[in-house]
């Protein structure tokens, strides 16, 4: 089916996607936040799509939900109001249907080009759980530190594990990050110091937003998260390498990750992912009953991160590699989440961990691709074909990771997650 709005060959954003975010328009002057959809190059203002009555199902004539400056309500009413949603819009915004196509006062207060607004939090995130789910990235981290015969720690294969984060500092695309200042042991030093970080790396993950969610004290199973999981995000886990080597004993990550976590700004909908729905990697030993899934998938999601130094005219793409290399899927994650009975509300964000696939170009960290430090990665700097060196980020680097899913059934156009941009600022602290 196609659209009334042009969208361009190759667009993240065909009819078939309707991801959702929340945006301000650059005209306005109260700043007024606004959920959205993207379709091609442009944001469909829902807001103004309910004010007029264009949404006449059961669910959602019934509600202001569009009106609201997060996704938060909207999401809680559940996956029958979610595929309600997608099926209206997909018929609105189609070129055979007249509703909002030949209502010209309506097309041009809902219908705005993307460069004429600016995307926010698509949610109130209230809560933030990373997980460390992919077994390459997991299997490379411990070989650096450990002897690689023992890479996996014990309880590895038998649980996703993670980590509770820290929501405040999670930040959209498009917004630059400050070098954090912390505590940290150098090479061959006896006593900790203080000071910048001096490890500043990326890590290229994928994020599930919670929808509908759970009561406290009732877990969700692997089988029911499918139906509590709103949709997928790009999520970049800044992380502050040797702040985090310090402090990880006993307790795990704490201020080498709670200083900034960035996510993109678009949320495609599981029903948008289901053309490109893949078997997910086998699992040995057998997991426990609680984490077995009936029907074990992910999805076909190829990734990439590239790095572009302070002045280059070019960037570099430093890393390719796909979700579906995952070992525990988002619906495991969702169900030892709740396993003990914590609730999830919606809105909440739980990160995959860094995604790393079996080659070594598919290392999705710096800490990966250079192996702790002991190799280099070059940059492009320039049109003369100058390069730079990195082992970790440098001010003014700027990080940007992608997603787009292809090749799926029928000629099913393929869909994208848009970016999720960001620049490494100096510290923003003195020696103290």
């Amino acid at each position: 089916m196609d659209s009334f709005v042009a969208v361009p060959n190759g667009s993240d954003f065909p009819l078939n996607n309707l991801p959702f975010g929340a945006c301000k328009f650059k005209s306005d002057v109260d700043q007024k936040t606004r959920l959205c959809v993207a379709i091609g190059e442009h944001v469909v203002d829902l807001g103004q799509l309910q004010a007029a009555g264009c949404f006449t199902g059961p669910i959602l004539s019934q509600t202001d939900c569009f009106t609201k400056a997060t996704l938060n309500g909207f999401m809680g009413l559940g996956k029958p109001a979610w595929q309600e949603a997608r099926a209206t819009l997909t018929r609105l915004l189609s070129s055979g249907e007249g509703l909002l196509r030949d209502n010209v006062a309506l097309r041009e207060a809902a219908i705005v080009p993307q460069a004429e607004v600016e995307m926010q939090l698509p949610a109130s995130i209230g809560d933030y759980t990373d997980f460390y789910t992919s077994k390459h990235h997991a299997f490379n981290c411990g070989s650096m530190f450990r002897d690689p015969a023992a890479a996996l720690a014990p309880n590895w294969l038998h649980l996703p594990v993670g980590y509770h984060g820290r929501c405040s500092s999670i930040v959209p695309s498009g917004r630059g990050v400050r070098r954090p200042w912390g505590q940290m042991l150098p090479l061959s030093a006896s006593s900790p110091v203080e000071g910048p970080c001096q490890a500043v790396d990326f890590e290229l993950e994928m994020a599930c937003i919670m929808g509908s969610g759970n009561e406290l004290g009732s877990p969700v199973s692997a089988d029911e998260a499918s139906s509590a999981i709103f949709g997928l995000l790009l999520l970049n886990d800044w992380s502050a390498r040797d702040i985090q080597k310090w402090e990880m004993a006993p307790l795990g990550p704490f201020n080498g990750k709670n200083w900034a976590t960035q996510v993109s700004p678009w949320i495609v909908t599981l029903d948008a992912l289901e053309p490109f729905r893949c078997e997910a990697a086998a699992q040995d030993p057998p997991v426990l009953p609680y984490l077995q899934e009936s029907s074990r998938h992910t999805w076909d999601v190829a990734l990439s991160a590239s790095i572009t130094p302070a002045g280059a005219a070019v960037e570099t793409t430093v890393t390719r590699t796909n979700l579906k290399h995952l070992y525990w899927t988002f619906q495991q994650m969702v169900a030892h989440h709740t396993a003990g009975g914590c609730n999830l509300n919606p809105g909440d964000l739980l990160g995959s961990g860094t995604v790393s696939g079996p080659e070594d170009t598919e290392r999705g960290c710096l800490l990966e691709l250079t192996w702790g430090g002991k190799q280099k990665v070059a940059l492009a700097a320039g049109p003369d074909g100058g390069v730079v060196e990195r082992v970790y980020l440098a001010d003014g680097d700027e990080v940007v990771f992608r997603a787009r899913c292809e090749g799926g059934p029928g000629g099913v156009p393929g869909i994208g997650f848009g970016e999720c941009r960001g620049k490494l600022l100096p510290c923003g602290y003195s020696k103290r």
